[in-house]
């Protein structure tokens, strides 16, 4: 009841403790607002506009607080723009809302989640015998007499302990290797300059997050693809097996990849997809790299890739955990909601988050500087924690 209806009731015929006579004005105003007073807290402002179109109607949750944390998403104001997002359950999408511009059919650049494409690709050629796991890192320059990186194998590659000097995130920007690698220097060989680099760390020891160390097993990759090839041959021999062997049989029809000078394929940094085929990636993953009761990849790579490097408990190969990392980097949610989630993060906030147990993908494309990382995150898990774990 508002405070006009509240005074057009009082009495106006005996006069009481309560009129305007006996009380002064501000205990009057005191008096008539613990009326108007309710048990509990008030209940939340109504959506926006359309917000409720964006959820299905039996998404498995109450629909209203899954609106609710979609709406957030892209009302926040601290966690930057969002311009796609996806939420899949059981493998069948309950919400899915764009960001103005932004639709279904436009492809996303990927940053980062690039990364955990790539460490697929390598899984399928270990399983075809192109490549060994624990076997010297075939790159030629590192096995020449007494050279130390001889030592790094493609178990240290994936998970981010080569020991090479690569330093990710330096400031100001243009003296970070990403940087230097994918627009100055580096550029026409990105894993030419990736390789180049000497060795810091004893092999195997120490985690080193980088873009550096992606892009040397892009090279190894396509190299295995199409050994002494021409950059034409080679762009084109990756571009063929990226379609036969995961694009088409994952349904991800959108995904595409870019290369450098040389032919290699850019695969820490540039894939591109739709938010739905960035979806497909995360389904395909949650299911173990089955798709449709076919085996894309062996099912104990991709238990490899979901696995703690001994240096990280919160980084796989080429996927980040969601564990308790030791130190003060948190990418997930330290732990908290089951260790079984994992997730691909690219630059800028994109984001494909598994939760295996609660049969759980989210995607989120959009635009979120370093500061905002945190309230970003804190608003994905709102999402996480409304599906229970099974």
């Amino acid at each position: 009841m508002t405070l006009p209806d509240r005074l057009s009731r009082l009495p106006t015929r005996t006069p009481s403790l309560l009129t305007p006579r006996f009380l002064k004005p501000g205990l009057l105003a005191l008096a008539l607002l613990a009326g108007c007073s309710q048990d509990g807290p008030p209940p939340p402002p109504p959506l926006p506009e359309g917000a409720m179109d964006a959820v299905v109607e039996d998404p498995g949750v109450p629909r209203e607080r899954l609106a609710r944390a979609v709406d957030d998403l892209f009302s926040a104001e601290d966690i930057g723009e969002t311009q796609a997002l996806l939420v899949l359950q059981g493998g069948e999408v309950v919400a899915q809302r764009f960001g103005e511009g932004f639709g279904p059919d436009d492809r996303f650049t990927g940053w980062s989640m690039s990364k955990s494409i790539t460490g697929v690709l390598i899984g399928m050629m270990i399983a075809e015998g192109k490549l060994a796991l624990d076997n010297p890192a075939p790159v030629p320059q590192w096995q020449r007499p007494g050279d130390p990186r001889s030592g790094i194998t493609l178990r240290h590659l994936m998970q981010m302990r080569s020991g090479l000097r690569h330093k990710e995130g330096g400031q100001p920007a243009y003296t970070s290797d990403e940087v230097r690698m994918l627009f100055l220097d580096g550029r026409d060989d990105t894993a030419g300059w990736a390789e180049a680099q000497s060795l810091e760390q004893e092999p195997g020891n120490t985690f080193a997050y980088s873009s550096a160390t992606t892009a040397i097993l892009s090279d190894i990759a396509t190299d295995a693809i199409a050994p002494d090839a021409s950059p034409a041959q080679r762009r084109e021999a990756m571009r063929e097996f990226l379609d036969a062997r995961l694009a088409d049989p994952v349904g991800m029809t959108s995904l595409h990849g870019e290369f450098d000078a040389k032919g290699t394929l850019a695969g820490a940094s540039h894939f591109w997809a739709t938010a739905r085929d960035w979806a497909r990636f995360g389904e395909f993953l949650r299911n173990y790299g089955s798709v449709g009761g076919t085996q894309i990849v062996p099912r104990g790579w991709i238990e490899f890739m979901r696995r703690s490097s001994p240096a990280a408990p919160d980084y796989g190969g080429q996927l980040w955990l969601n564990k308790d990392s030791g130190t003060q980097r948190e990418n997930l949610f330290g732990g908290s909601h089951g260790e079984d989630i994992f997730a691909a993060i690219g630059h800028r906030g994109q984001y494909i988050i598994v939760a295996p147990r609660r049969r759980l993908t989210i995607v989120r494309i959009g635009d979120t500087d370093g500061e905002q990382r945190d309230r970003l995150v804190e608003e994905l898990e709102d999402i996480v924690t409304l599906y229970p774990a099974g």
